[in-house]
């Protein structure tokens, strides 16, 4: 009997050990497996999209003057004769991404507009010509279409909408021409107004990451853990507060696309005025002043500063000091809600504005126009 206890108590310590020995074990794998996919899941993700990413190398005709006249002594100006004018070749770069088997490559505008020679370098390093089917300077979107054949390799595209702060960014391209360039961030922040960075010309809404984004990535894809392009990387923060890339949503860059893709330009309706937001802190503080001409109304709006010459605006009656509060009985607290429902409007067609002029509120009916310029 004693003998018997003594084994079924070494059973037991046996049994400990064996358990003990068992979730080290478990505990060694989960470690592992936790550390391979934390190392994995970039290249994972690079692997999925890489092949798609392209170089552009750009070139145009630019036409300058061998020397300043300004700068030029009178007595060798004689000698010399009048200047003509020397053309000259400017080379630029980008990036791009393939997004279809037809060799379709979205990029950046400004990487590709008024040049006259594209060429598209792939992956495997095969250089391609490159045709541009449009730009669209509003939103800095370009399409070019690879001359050559047809690809089967393009990169799968995902869903800006479902971002959310925090999530991993990868940006990928040829910054300073160093090609198939990987850096790793996260999204910063959504739907950052391109205005407040001084880009007073275009209506973009910007996801902010702190993945580098350096000159030559421009154009090239801002993609997620899953391997999927989220967006199009398009400038970077330089100077004080340097460290901030802003790429293009990918919902917009296939929007944009498909409308270069069918009729080689993007129509962006405009009403011709140019805006300020008010609120009740400034307006009090407005009319404070004992020298304000006009006393403005203490509510959230956008301020009309003033109103282009033939514009749809001026046509349909607006007024500097206007304030609108609603666009297609949509509420306006600021200009950016404003341009977001006009980007919205169909050209040519009544478009609904509520506006405060003299503390009254009127409708007033105006037809968006084109925006002039573009091409």
């Amino acid at each position: 009997m004693k003998n018997f206890k003594i084994k079924f108590i070494n059973l037991i310590q046996i049994f400990i050990v064996v358990c003990i020995c068992f979730a080290n074990f478990s505990q060694e794998a989960e470690v592992l497996a936790l550390s391979s996919e934390s190392h994995n899941f970039v290249s994972s993700a690079v692997k999925n999209v890489g092949p798609a990413v392209v170089k552009i190398d750009t070139e145009r005709l630019v036409e300058r003057q061998q020397f300043d006249p300004t700068l030029l002594d009178p007595l060798l100006r004689d000698l010399l004769g009048e200047q003509g004018i020397t053309p000259e070749r400017e080379r630029g770069q980008g990036s791009g991404v393939i997004i279809d088997k037809n060799g379709l490559v979205l990029t950046n505008a400004h990487v590709v507009e008024r040049v006259d020679d594209v060429s598209v370098t792939l992956a495997d390093g095969t250089i391609c010509d490159g045709q541009v089917l449009g730009t669209d300077a509003v939103t800095d979107l370009a399409l070019v279409r690879i001359k050559e054949s047809t690809y089967s390799t393009f990169a799968p595209l995902g869903n800006s909408e479902d971002l959310e702060v925090g999530d991993w960014a990868i940006a990928l391209g040829t910054p300073y021409g160093l090609e198939k360039t990987v850096t790793l961030g996260i999204v910063s922040s959504l739907h950052r107004d391109i205005n407040s960075l001084g880009f007073s010309d275009k209506r973009l809404d910007l996801i902010q990451t702190d993945a580098a984004i350096n000159p030559g990535n421009s154009g090239g894809p801002l993609i997620n853990s899953n391997g999927e392009v989220i967006g199009i990387n398009t400038l970077v923060r330089s100077g004080p507060g340097a460290g901030l890339g802003f790429a293009i949503p990918i919902n917009l860059a296939k929007h944009v696309s498909d409308q270069l893709l069918k009729n080689g330009e993007v129509v962006h309706p405009y009403l011709g005025v140019q805006l300020i937001s008010l609120n009740p802190r400034i307006a009090k503080e407005h009319n404070k002043d004992p020298n304000s001409l006009v006393q403005l109304p203490e509510r959230d709006g956008a301020l009309i500063q003033s109103i282009i010459p033939n514009s749809p605006a001026e046509k349909a009656g607006l007024r500097r000091g206007d304030l609108v509060i609603a666009a297609e009985n949509i509420s306006i607290k600021e200009p950016k809600a404003l341009l977001d429902e006009v980007e919205k409007a169909q050209i040519g067609k009544i478009f609904l504005l509520n506006v405060l002029r003299d503390n009254k509120e009127i409708q007033i009916n105006i037809k968006p126009e084109p925006l002039p310029g573009l091409t």
